[in-house]
């Protein structure tokens, strides 16, 4: 299966909620797509609501079922809880931080970023989006790369968020990773003990 490239407020409807950015669609059409969205308000099943929930998280994260499974494997195997440390491998993502430090507006656009080679780690280029960042690690534009459209354009309309884990430095445009984060300072509307009972099965 490719990485899902479809209509953005599809898949916000389909989870009632702003999964790739904010989408005006869900204040007219709050319930999920289809013909027959309207009326789909039959319970669902435990199984369902699991399923639903790692969906979700694969989307926000843009995350393909087979990498997904294997974090997960590793987020099992680590120490502490499995939810939180999924959580924690998907935030120390490459793609996830330079999308988080303002220099893409989307986690799309972030992995593009990295892709084609305008990402530096540590001062050496690393276009693999799902790169696992560590702490002390500094993420930076290349000197070449700074002029581009799509990274002035986003610094520039970038909403200042103040996360614990990561510092910016504007002049160098560059971040530090300072330290995975804690579960209550990821802020994604994402029920990870769900997940882990549906791997659970």
């Amino acid at each position: 299966m490719a990485r899902y490239t479809g209509p953005k407020a599809k898949i916000a409807r389909k989870f009632g909620e702003p999964i790739e950015g904010q989408s005006k669609v869900l204040q007219k059409k709050n319930y999920p797509p289809g013909m027959h969205g309207k009326g789909r308000r039959k319970k669902q099943s435990e199984y369902a609501i699991q399923l639903m929930e790692k969906q979700k998280a694969k989307y926000i994260y843009g995350v393909l079922e087979r990498q997904f499974a294997r974090m997960f494997d590793i987020a099992s195997r680590k120490k502490g809880v499995t939810g939180e440390n999924l959580l924690q491998l998907l935030e120390c993502r490459l793609d996830n931080t330079v999308f988080r430090l303002g220099i893409a507006p989307t986690r799309r656009g972030a992995r593009q970023l990295v892709s084609h080679k305008h990402i530096l780690v540590n001062g050496e280029v690393v276009n693999i989006p799902s790169y696992q960042l560590k702490p002390g690690d500094v993420i930076g534009v290349r000197e070449r790369s700074k002029s581009l459209e799509a990274i002035t354009e986003s610094l520039r309309g970038r909403d200042i968020k103040r996360y614990t884990w990561l510092e910016w430095d504007g002049g160098s445009l560059s971040g530090k990773f300072i330290n995975v984060p804690l579960r209550d300072d990821i802020p994604e509307n994402i029920k990870e003990q769900l997940i882990v009972e549906l791997y659970s099965k």
